[in-house]
C-alpha cells in the first residue's frame, strides 16, 4: 500500500502533465514559423532569446520558442524530430523535476531542449551521465544541435588535464560523469591558486539515470586520498594466515545478510596465542581488532570470480549489478588489502582522505536540479525527501505493448538453468531475438558453457568483456540473437529491432576515415544520408523481428531492487514494439536464501514435484516482494544514515570551502586577520586569567605564551604599574592593553613591508594554515566515525555523539587555524619580489586593481603533491571504485606505519 507521502505526490501528477501539455501545445502552434526559418534565421533565435533574457523574461516566458528552435535544429542536423511527449519531458525537467520515461523514448534528446534553455542565463548547465563512454559520445551528438544554435558544447573526461577542463566547463553546455563532476568539486577546494581552479558555478545539471546516480550510488562518498606512510604488508598477510587456522562457527561466525562477522572466544584464544600478546582487546591491540574482521570478510564473504577477479596480480572488483570489472577500484577500509593478502599478490597502500563529498550534498549545491530515467516511482519518497525533487511520468510516445509473463519458480539453479536453456533455444530456432540477464559473472559464464553445449550461437556481455558491450548491445535485438548480460541497467545504447541504425550509421563513417573529431565538418554533412541508409536497411529486418514477437527479455533471477527488474523488462517493448519478459527463479536463488530462508524451506518440503517442474505459488512471490523490500528498505537506510552523517561534515566543508574560494578569489582577507588577532589575544588572556585575581595570575607564563605569537613590546611591570599593583589588575585591564599593543606590533608589521605585501602575505598564510589543517581535522573526523558505533553500547546515540564531538573538533581546529595564522604573520621571513603578470587576482584599493607582489617565505609554497593520488567514488552498487593517479614529481616515501599503527603509537606515547 502506497505511503500517504506517495500518494499526496501522486495526486500532483495530474496538474503537472497538464501543465507539461499546454507547454507541448504552445511549442507546436511554433513549429511551422521555426520550420520555414533559414539556418542563419534558426542560429540567430539564441542571441535575441538571451537578449530577451536580460532584457527581463524569464526562461518559463522563453521556454516555447527556446524549445522549438531545439526541435527544428535537431530535425535539421540529427534528422529526429522531438515528440509531444519529449517536449513535455524537457519540460519537466526546465522545472526542476524528475521525468520518469520509458526505455527507447528517446531521454538524451530530451535533455537538449531544457539545457538550450537555461544556457541562455549564461551560468553554464551540466548534463550528467554514469559513465565516459556516453559524456563522450552523448556530448559529441547532441553538441551538433548545440553548435548549430551558436552554443558551445563541452565534455568532461577522466584523463583530461586542468586546462582543458576549464575550457570544457566554459562552455554553454558541459556532459560528465557525476564522479568527474564531484572531484572537480573537491579539485577546485584543493587549488592552491585561482588558476587551477575550474568549475565556474553550479547553476543546472541534468542527471540521466538519476535513480542510478542520485539512490544506488548514494551510500558511497566521493573521495580524494593520498596514500599515508607505511608498510601495510605485515599485519594484513599475519591475519590472512591467521584466518586460514580459524573455523567458521567455532572460532567465529558470519551473517550473510548483513554482511558482518564476529569473533569468538576460543578464536580470540587462537589469534592471542599466533601472536603473542595476551590480551587482543586491550587498548594497545585495538587497531588488530580491524585486520582480523577484515581477514575474516576476505575469507567468508567476498568471493573470487563473483565479487572479485584477479586478473595481471591484481585484485579488480565486479559490480554485482553491471557485471563489469571496475579498474582501478579499491574496497575502503582495509578491505581490498585483505583480499589482496587472501589471495597472495601485492598488498598496495592505505590512503589518506585528503577531501570528500557525498553526491546527496554535491548535486545539492546546484541552483536547480532535475533528472531522467526509465524506473523512479518506487523511490519518488526518497526523491522528495532528500532532493526535493518531485517525479513526473511522462506518457510513452506509442502504447506499451510488451507482455510481462508470470515467473516460473524451480526448486533448484540447475533445474532452473536447465529450463532457461530450453526456453533461450525454442525462441532461438524462431528466430527471435533473447537477452538474458545473469546478476554475477559466475553465472554468466556457466550459462554460456550450457548454451554453447546445445550448439546456441550468443554473446557475453560482462566484467571480462566491456570493452565491446556498446557493439554487442546495438545489435541484440537482430533476428535470431541470443546475448547473455551480468545486467543492462545503465548501458547506455537502445536495443532496436533489426539492429541499431544509428550505431550502424556510426560505423559507417568511421569505415570512411571520418571522425567527429578530427574531421567534424564532413562527418555532420555526411550524417543524415549516412543515417537514412542505415534505418533503409534495418527496417525489413526491423518488421520481421515485429513479427516474431519483438525481443524476448529472460531473467535468470530477481535482484534486490525492484528497479532493476523494471529495467531489464523495460529493455524490449520500446516504442511501441512487441515484446515479453519473464524471469526465472529458483528457491535457492540468494535473495530468497538470505532475506526469506523460511518461507523458501516451507515450500520446498511441502512440494513433491519433481525438480524440472515449475512452481507456481503466491506464497513465493510475496516472499519475493517481501525480500526486495527488505533489501530495499536496508538500502535506504543506508543512504539516510550515510546523508546524515555527512551533513556533520558538509556544514563545517562549507564554512572551509567558503573561505578558500573567497581568497583564491582575490578576497581582502584584512578585517578577517584583524578578528583572528582578537580572538587569540582574547584566548590566551582568558586561559590566563580563568582562575582567580590579578594577584593569583601566572603572568611570566602568558608573556612567554604571547611572545610566540607576536613581538610583544609591553612589560609585565608596565602593565602592572598602569593598573596600581597587581591586585588592581582586572580581566578586562589586562585584555584591552595586551590587544593594543598586538595590533601596534601588526601595524608596524605592515608598515615594514607594505601594504600590498601585507595583503598578499595574509592570503597565502591563511591559504596554507586552512589547507593544512583541514586535511588534519578529515583524519580527525576519519578517526572519530570509525569508533563511533561504540557509543551505542554506552547508550549514547552515536549520531548525536558524532555531531558533538565533530563540532568540538571543528571549533579547535578553527581556533588552530586563528592562532597559527597569526603566529606566521608575525614571525615569517618574507622575501619581496617584483609584482607577478599571472597568477591570483589583484587587490582592490577603491581606485582599481593594483597587482600583487610576488612573495617568498617558508611553508608558503604549495604543497608538494603525495606520489599517488587515489579518487574512489561509488559505481552503480553504491560501492567504492578507485581510479589512481600518479604523480611523477612527488617522492613518494614510507615510513614504515600504517595509519592504525600510528593512532596506536600515539596512544602508547599518551601513556
Amino acid at each position: 500500500m502506497p505511503s500517504l507521502l506517495e500518494r499526496v505526490l501522486r495526486t500532483g501528477d495530474k496538474k503537472t502533465l497538464k501543465k507539461l501539455r499546454n507547454y507541448a501545445d504552445a511549442i507546436n502552434v511554433l513549429e511551422d514559423e521555426f520550420r520555414e526559418m533559414s539556418d542563419d534565421d534558426l542560429r540567430g533565435e539564441a542571441d535575441k532569446l538571451k537578449q530577451r533574457f536580460a532584457d527581463g523574461e524569464t526562461l518559463d516566458d522563453l521556454l516555447p520558442e527556446a524549445f522549438a528552435a531545439v526541435r527544428e535544429a535537431s530535425s535539421r542536423t540529427l534528422k529526429l524530430r522531438q515528440f509531444d511527449v519529449q517536449l513535455m519531458g524537457g519540460a519537466a525537467l526546465h522545472l526542476g523535476n524528475i521525468a520518469e520515461m520509458k526505455t527507447g523514448e528517446g531521454k538524451t534528446l530530451v535533455a537538449v531542449a531544457p539545457a538550450f534553455l537555461n544556457a541562455l542565463s549564461g551560468k553554464g548547465v551540466h548534463i550528467v551521465t554514469t559513465n565516459d563512454y556516453l559524456a563522450e559520445y552523448q556530448s559529441e551528438l547532441m553538441g551538433r544541435v548545440f553548435r548549430f544554435l551558436g552554443m558551445t558544447c563541452g565534455c568532461i573526461l577522466s584523463k583530461q588535464d586542468p586546462a582543458t577542463r576549464r575550457e570544457q566547463y566554459n562552455a554553454d553546455v558541459t556532459y560528465g560523469t557525476n564522479n568527474e563532476f564531484g572531484f572537480d568539486y573537491l579539485r577546485d577546494n584543493m587549488a592552491w591558486s585561482a588558476s587551477e581552479l575550474v568549475q565556474r558555478g553550479h547553476n543546472f545539471a541534468i542527471v540521466d539515470e538519476v535513480d542510478s546516480i542520485l539512490i544506488d550510488e548514494a551510500r558511497t562518498p566521493l573521495i580524494i586520498s593520498g596514500q599515508a606512510s607505511g608498510d601495510v604488508n605485515r599485519w594484513y598477510t599475519e591475519f590472512s594466515k591467521v584466518v586460514k587456522k580459524l573455523e567458521k562457527d567455532t572460532d567465529y561466525e558470519v551473517d550473510e545478510k548483513k554482511r558482518t562477522v564476529g569473533v569468538l572466544e576460543d578464536g580470540i584464544e587462537k589469534v592471542e596465542d599466533y601472536l603473542g600478546i595476551q590480551n587482543l582487546y586491550e587498548s594497545a591491540n585495538t587497531p588488530l581488532i580491524g585486520f582480523l574482521n577484515n581477514a575474516i570478510k576476505a575469507k567468508e564473504l567476498f568471493k573470487k570470480d563473483k565479487d572479485y577477479v584477479v586478473l595481471n596480480g591484481e585484485v579488480m572488483i565486479v559490480d554485482e549489478h553491471t557485471g563489469r570489472i571496475l579498474a582501478g577500484r579499491r574496497y575502503n577500509e582495509g578491505m581490498h588489502q585483505a583480499i589482496e593478502a587472501k589471495e597472495g599478490v601485492e598488498i598496495k597502500a592505505e590512503n589518506q582522505t585528503l577531501a570528500t563529498v557525498t553526491l546527496q550534498n554535491y548535486f545539492r549545491l546546484y541552483e536547480k536540479l532535475s533528472g531522467m530515467t526509465g524506473t523512479a516511482e518506487t523511490e519518488a519518497a526518497e526523491f522528495m525527501a532528500t532532493y526535493k525533487l518531485g517525479v513526473v511520468p511522462i506518457p510513452t510516445n506509442r502504447p506499451m505493448v510488451r507482455a510481462d509473463l508470470s515467473d516460473l519458480i524451480y526448486k533448484n539453479e540447475i533445474a532452473k538453468f536447465d529450463a532457461v536453456v530450453k526456453d533461450i533455444v525454442e525462441r532461438h530456432e524462431s528466430g527471435q531475438p533473447v537477452l538474458v540477464g545473469t546478476t554475477s559473472v559466475e553465472k554468466s559464464e556457466y550459462l554460456s558453457k550450457q548454451l554453447a553445449k546445445a550448439g546456441i550461437r550468443h554473446e557475453v556481455l560482462n566484467a571480462k568483456n566491456h570493452s565491446r558491450e556498446a557493439a554487442i548491445v546495438a545489435q541484440a535485438g537482430r533476428k535470431g540473437a541470443v546475448t547473455v548480460a551480468t545486467n543492462m541497467a545503465g548501458r547506455g545504447t537502445d536495443i532496436m529491432l533489426g539492429g541499431n541504425a544509428e550505431f550502424n550509421a556510426i560505423a559507417e563513417l568511421e569505415k570512411r576515415g571520418l571522425s567527429p573529431v578530427d574531421s567534424p565538418e564532413d562527418y555532420e554533412d555526411q550524417w543524415p544520408a549516412a543515417l537514412d541508409a542505415a534505418r533503409n536497411a534495418v527496417e525489413s529486418e526491423h518488421n520481421e523481428v515485429r513479427e516474431l514477437g519483438g525481443l524476448y527479455v529472460l531473467g535468470t533471477e530477481r535482484h534486490e531492487s525492484r528497479r532493476i527488474d523494471n529495467q531489464l523488462r523495460g529493455r524490449s517493448g520500446r516504442q511501441g514494439d512487441p515484446g515479453r519478459s519473464r524471469f526465472y527463479l529458483s528457491l535457492t536463488d540468494d535473495l530468497m536464501r538470505l532475506f526469506n530462508s523460511g518461507a523458501a524451506e516451507r515450500i520446498m518440503n511441502s512440494s513433491t514435484m519433481p525438480d524440472d517442474v515449475a512452481l507456481e505459488s503466491k506464497l513465493v512471490s510475496k516472499a519475493i516482494e517481501s525480500a526486495q523490500g527488505q533489501v530495499e528498505g536496508r538500502n535506504a537506510e543506508q543512504r539516510k544514515n550515510v546523508l546524515k552523517y555527512d551533513d556533520v561534515l558538509n556544514r563545517q566543508r562549507e564554512a572551509i570551502y567558503g573561505d578558500r574560494r573567497r581568497i583564491l578569489e582575490g578576497g581582502d582577507l584584512h578585517e578577517k586577520v584583524a578578528f583572528f588577532l582578537e580572538d587569540v589575544v582574547t584566548a590566551m588572556v582568558d586561559e590566563a586569567t580563568a582562575q582567580g585575581h590579578g594577584d593569583d595570575w601566572d603572568y611570566d607564563q602568558l608573556w612567554t605564551n604571547l611572545r610566540t605569537l607576536y613581538p610583544i613590546s609591553l612589560t609585565i611591570d608596565e602593565v602592572l604599574d598602569e593598573a596600581g599593583g597587581p591586585s588592581k589588575v582586572t580581566r578586562d585591564f589586562l585584555h584591552a592593553e595586551i590587544l593594543s599593543d598586538a595590533k601596534l606590533a601588526y601595524q608596524t608589521r605592515e608598515e615594514t613591508l607594505g601594504e600590498q605585501t601585507m595583503r598578499e602575505l595574509e592570503r597565502r598564510v591563511v591559504l596554507s594554515v586552512i589547507g593544512r589543517k583541514w586535511q588534519e581535522h578529515l583524519y580527525e573526523m576519519d578517526y572519530l566515525k570509525e569508533g563511533i558505533g561504540l557509543r551505542a553500547m554506552a547508550q549514547r546515540d552515536p549520531l548525536v555523539e558524532y555531531q558533538r564531538e565533530g563540532f568540538i573538533l571543528f571549533q579547535a581546529m578553527m581556533e588552530a587555524i586563528r592562532e597559527e595564522s597569526i603566529g606566521f604573520l608575525f614571525n615569517l621571513e618574507v622575501e619581496v619580489g617584483a609584482p607577478a603578470p599571472t597568477g591570483l587576482p589583484g587587490v582592490t584599493d577603491g581606485r582599481g586593481l593594483v597587482q600583487t607582489p610576488t612573495i617568498k617565505a617558508a611553508g608558503l609554497d604549495a604543497p608538494e603533491k603525495p606520489a599517488t593520488l587515489n579518487f574512489s567514488a561509488p559505481n552503480a552498487q553504491g560501492e567504492v571504485e578507485t581510479r589512481v593517479e600518479r604523480n611523477a614529481s612527488a617522492k613518494a616515501e614510507s615510513n614504515g606505519t600504517t595509519r592504525a599503527e600510528i593512532r596506536a603509537a600515539a596512544r602508547r606515547k599518551k601513556k
